[in-house]
């Protein structure tokens, strides 16, 4: 339920950490660290969890994410996965290397990180060679290189988005945050299912309706409108991607009554889920 802190240690070759997976599908759960992450999708596509952002990933997906900021790819079962994920604290090059003129950009792009950023358009296409190269360098000094010039890249593209809205988790305490994270990994366990208000709240160690006007206090809306959130944006993945008949997309979505499900979806995509199917097929 908790997102898990996670320890990573780079070797004694290395101040930074740079891997590279071939897996069936991504398992690694909600959970943070006080590294930051460049990952780089080379094959897959699911769902992609940083902070209080929800969205469908897939080849190509370019994220940067900040330290503390809790973070996950649930990734659907076709045919694997592939990755490059690099690691790194703040001062992995000396305490104020970044801090250097010729270096501002980076620091600058570090710093908005602490909300989560998503790079496409070319800006990611091009940084799958320089990540792939990342992954298999053996020499130290040129892998740092390697690194530095992919960071640079980003650094002066424009084609980014912060993906945790409005900087809800970043922009929050350190205790705070840390109560965040924990409601926010519950949600993105439970979404599917019953939603237990009492669980959540035990969980942060406060009553059920402190943590309500806790939760709307940070995020500017309810705990509820957020797991609704996350419900209808996975509904609206499957009416895409699948053949499924909706009451039971409706369900596998959390939602317990199909009339309920239509209603709220309506609501708030403008247009119903069959409609919102068939339009998006007669774009393709």
């Amino acid at each position: 339920m908790k997102p898990l802190f996670e320890n990573l240690q780079p070797g004694p070759e290395s101040s930074f950490i740079v891997r590279a997976f071939d897996l069936e599908q991504f398992t690694v759960p909600f959970h943070f660290h006080p590294e930051f992450e460049l990952t780089m999708i080379l094959k897959g596509r699911g769902k992609r969890y940083v902070g209080n952002n929800m969205e469908d990933f897939e080849q190509n997906d370019l994220v940067l994410i900040g330290p503390d900021l809790p973070h996950c790819w649930k990734s659907e079962k076709e045919d694997g996965v592939k990755s490059v994920v690099v690691h790194f604290i703040n001062d992995f090059l000396g305490e104020d290397f970044f801090n250097k003129p010729e270096l501002s950009n980076i620091q600058n792009i570090l710093q908005r990180s602490a909300s989560g950023i998503r790079f496409y358009g070319e800006t990611a296409e091009n940084a799958v060679t320089k990540m792939e190269l990342l992954s298999v360098e053996e020499n130290p000094f040129r892998k740092m290189m390697r690194l530095l010039d992919v960071m640079e890249d980003l650094a002066g593209s424009s084609e980014y988005q912060l993906l945790d809205h409005g900087g809800a988790v970043a922009q929050l305490p350190n205790i705070n945050k840390e109560r965040m994270n924990v409601a926010l990994g519950y949600i993105v366990d439970n979404f599917r299912q019953d939603i237990i208000l009492n669980e959540v709240a035990a969980e942060v160690n406060m009553s059920p309706n402190a943590f309500c006007k806790y939760f709307k206090k940070a995020t500017d809306k309810t705990f509820m409108e957020t797991v609704i959130d996350y419900r209808i944006n996975f509904a609206m993945q499957q009416l895409l991607s699948t053949e499924k008949p909706v009451a039971e997309i409706a369900m596998e979505s959390g939602f317990g009554d199909v009339s309920h499900f239509y209603k709220l979806f309506k609501r708030r995509i403008k247009i119903s889920p069959l409609q919102y199917r068939k339009d998006f097929q007669k774009g393709i």
